[in-house]
């Protein structure tokens, strides 16, 4: 029976792939995270899921291993985790009133009896996100709380302040949490199928 291992250190990751019954292993990819600077979104989500993915995969044999990585995008520029809280609140502001982009590259391996890579996948999913009109106090408040150092774009649709920051969505939900769950399960169905039957029963969970 394969192993399967989240290449991902991400909390809200590993809770969605628990959200719908995958048993997996935790091994945080060390990869590093810089990018060309000609890169389009898309192959930039792509490399470097494959880059956290081929990180971990040669420590395991016969196993799938998982690599993500979630970029956001506005005005075709790549917004990265805020450094500062100053940095934060300036990204906020930029994308008060507007549509953004999050897109998830996911890369998944399979490695065989000797720790190579055997067979491989990857795609990106693209979800628009529209926000209101952010209340500069709002934005504030949130900032002061922490949350937004470790997202890209400084936020996360699923803290209880980014929740009121979402007008609308066009997408996958989860996709801007962390993880496309829709597409990451039917792309198992056709590349990894057997390992889906080792999923456990389903326990409802919204905690994130």
């Amino acid at each position: 029976m394969e192993t399967i291992i989240l290449a991902s250190g991400s909390p809200r990751r590993k809770k969605l792939l628990k959200k719908i019954g995958i048993a997996f292993k935790v091994h945080a990819s060390d990869a590093a995270e810089d990018f060309e600077s000609h890169w389009s979104p898309n192959e930039i989500a792509q490399s470097l899921a494959e880059r956290k993915a081929k990180a971990v995969s040669s420590q395991y044999s016969d196993a799938l291993i998982i690599g993500a990585d979630t970029i956001v995008t506005y005005n075709d520029k790549i917004l990265e985790k805020p450094a500062t809280p100053s940095e934060a609140n300036k990204m906020l502001q930029q994308l008060s009133g507007h549509a953004h982009k999050v897109l998830t590259g996911v890369s998944l391996l399979k490695t065989d009896a000797s720790n190579n890579i055997k067979d491989s996948t990857t795609f990106v999913e693209t979800t628009n996100v529209i926000f209101g009109n952010l209340n500069p106090e709002l934005i504030n408040s949130y900032v002061a709380t922490a949350n937004p150092m470790d997202k890209a774009g400084a936020y996360g649709i699923q803290d209880p302040h980014g929740a009121l920051f979402v007008k609308a969505i066009e997408g996958d939900y989860y996709n801007v949490v962390g993880f496309p769950l829709h597409s990451f399960y039917n792309t198992m169905a056709s590349f990894a199928p057997e390992l889906l039957s080792q999923q456990k029963p389903y326990q409802y969970s919204d905690d994130f």
